[in-house]
Formats: structure tokens, C-alpha cells, sequence
């Protein structure tokens, strides 16, 4: 006796069709393709990146002498735009499933976390302000468990701790209390929050991609979304030289160049492991202020030191 085989229904069709399009979209977030130790390459990814953004705060420090929050914004968004159009794999073409998840990059990691930043440094020193963003690697590991629904390894969360430790102990002695620094210091926080979910949000993109078409259109995205406050904000701005100077790194390093770079440390290695590199910002912004400001290392600062390196060292290690 031979069972009759009844056509699909309409229903049928429709939950195929959902599970299609569930197989061929990108995951929430995903390892890297290096779960290996850090080769040379995610080295040299990693010192440059902390380089870069090491310097960050500094150049802010010295546009807020003369233009508004919105407009160093607008300013360093534009320069890192125009600067990734210069190469054309940034043109690359991307489906047009992935432009929501563009989107939202462009929003929290470029157009909303680069304005809180100067916003925030009207009231907190750039050493503050580096500190606290030595909390992305903490935050870009809740964001990968809450995503993932797994706990990395056992050496990446051990690195990571110490490197958060040594990070504390670097900038122990500059912490101030007080009352526009507490505001100051919450709205790095919710950057740095902001930084953590990009930084698993983009690996997916990124081994899909590539980092340059992604952060490319990302940088459009927020360019479109910063433009109204920053042109709004120029008639409180004054015209400085050495302000104005001060926006070409932050905007063709610190905002062209970083960024893609951090996008293609994500895509090898992955988020939680590629955001140690945030570890060593406060290393650079010590080695700036003595040979440029003359400024005295603190003994507790370099125990710090020790530590981070040795948190980034440990956290770098082939995942468990």
C-alpha cells in the first residue's frame, strides 16, 4: 500500500523559504579565522592600531581648543571617509541584506561614540578619557557572550583581566572626582559599550567583505547622520591653525586608517581577542606625555604597564 504524498502547502513554502534566507544571513557576531596564536601580521595590526588611536585623545584635546565637539566630529568623519575612497576595493559592492547591519555600525561605532568623545573631554582630561577606554575588551566579551551564548576561553578571559588590571593601575594617578567628571566619565562608558558591540557586530562583515567596503560605508552612514550637528555647531567653533592641523591624523589615521585596521584584526582573530589592542592606548599616551608634554611616570603606572603586556600576550595565545 503506497502512502499518497500531499504538495507542498503555501505554508510549507514560506517556512522554506525563511530557513533559506536564515542559512545565507550572517550571524549575530562569529570567531576569527586565526584561533591560532597571533601571527607577526595580527601583531603589526595590533601596534598600529594602538599607535593611532593611542594618540586620539591627544590631537582632541588640542581641536577642542577651537571647535566644538560636533564639528571635530563631522570634521574627522569626513577626513576618514574621503580618505578610504582613495582605494577602490572600498567600492567593492555589498549585498544589499547586510546594508541594516552597515547601518547600525555606522551609527554606534562611527556617528554616536566619535561625538560623545570630545563631548565627554570638555570635562575629563584625554588621560581619563583613555583610561576608561581601556574597558572595550571587557565589554566587547560580554557583548560576544550575550551574541555567541558561549564564555570565550579560559586564556583570553585570564589576558583580559589582567590587561583591565594593568590598565586601572596606569591611570590610578590621574582619577579625579567631581561632579561634570562623573558625566564625563559616563558618556565614554556608554561610547566604550558602544565599541564593544561594533567590535563583534563587524566581524562577520569583515570576512565577508573585507574591512575597507564595510567601514567605507559605514563612515557614509555617519557622515550623514553627524553632518546636521556639526554644521549647526560651527558658528560657536573659532578658526585655529593648530587646531585645524590637529583634525588631519585624527581624521586620515585615527578615523580612516584605525578603523580598517581594527575591522581586519576582528575579522582574523575576533572581536574579543582583537580588542586588547586597546590595552596598549594608555601606554602611548604615557610615552606622548614625557617626550611631548614632560610629564613624570608614576611607579604604579609601570606595574601597570607589566601587566597589560602581559594580559595582550596571554589573551593573544591560540584560543582554548
Amino acid at each position: 500500500m503506497t502512502t499518497r504524498r500531499e504538495p507542498p502547502s503555501v505554508y510549507d513554502a514560506t517556512v522554506s523559504s525563511r530557513r533559506t534566507v536564515l542559512r545565507s544571513s550572517l550571524p549575530a557576531t562569529a570567531s576569527g579565522t586565526n584561533v591560532h596564536a597571533y601571527t607577526l601580521l595580527d601583531w603589526g595590526l595590533l601596534a598600529a592600531i594602538a599607535l593611532i588611536w593611542g594618540s586620539s585623545f591627544l590631537l582632541m584635546e588640542i581641536g577642542l581648543r577651537a571647535f566644538e565637539p560636533g564639528v571635530i566630529t563631522l570634521a574627522r568623519i569626513a577626513l576618514g571617509f574621503g580618505t578610504l575612497a582613495l582605494f577602490p576595493k572600498a567600492r567593492t559592492a555589498v549585498e544589499r541584506e547586510d546594508w541594516p547591519r552597515i547601518a547600525v555600525l555606522g551609527a554606534v561605532w562611527f556617528a554616536v561614540a566619535l561625538l560623545i568623545f570630545p563631548v565627554a573631554q570638555q570635562w575629563i582630561t584625554s588621560a581619563v578619557t583613555g583610561m576608561i577606554n581601556g574597558a572595550m575588551p571587557v565589554f566587547t566579551v560580554l557583548w560576544a557572550i550575550y551574541l555567541m551564548r558561549k564564555l570565550p576561553g579560559w586564556r583570553q578571559l585570564l589576558g583580559i583581566g589582567l590587561g583591565f588590571v594593568g590598565m586601572l593601575l596606569v591611570f590610578a594617578p590621574e582619577l579625579e572626582v567631581g561632579g561634570d567628571q562623573l558625566l564625563g566619565a559616563l558618556l565614554v562608558v556608554l561610547a566604550v559599550a558602544f565599541y564593544g558591540l561594533a567590535a563583534n557586530l563587524s566581524v562577520p562583515l569583515s570576512q565577508k567583505y573585507g574591512s575597507l567596503p564595510v567601514v567605507w560605508r559605514a563612515q557614509l552612514v555617519a557622515l550623514i547622520i553627524v553632518a546636521p550637528v556639526g554644521l549647526w555647531q560651527i558658528p560657536g567653533s573659532s578658526w585655529s591653525w593648530e587646531a585645524a592641523l590637529a583634525m588631519v591624523p585624527l581624521g586620515v589615521l585615527g578615523t580612516g586608517a584605525a578603523f580598517a585596521l581594527m575591522a581586519t584584526l576582528t575579522g582574523r582573530v575576533g572581536g574579543p581577542r582583537a580588542s586588547v589592542a586597546i590595552y596598549f592606548l594608555p601606554i602611548v599616551a604615557i610615552v606622548l606625555g614625557v617626550l611631548i608634554l614632560g610629564e613624570t611616570v608614576e611607579p604604579i603606572a609601570l606595574a601597570g604597564v607589566v601587566l597589560v603586556m602581559a594580559g595582550a600576550w596571554t589573551a593573544s595565545r591560540r584560543e582554548s
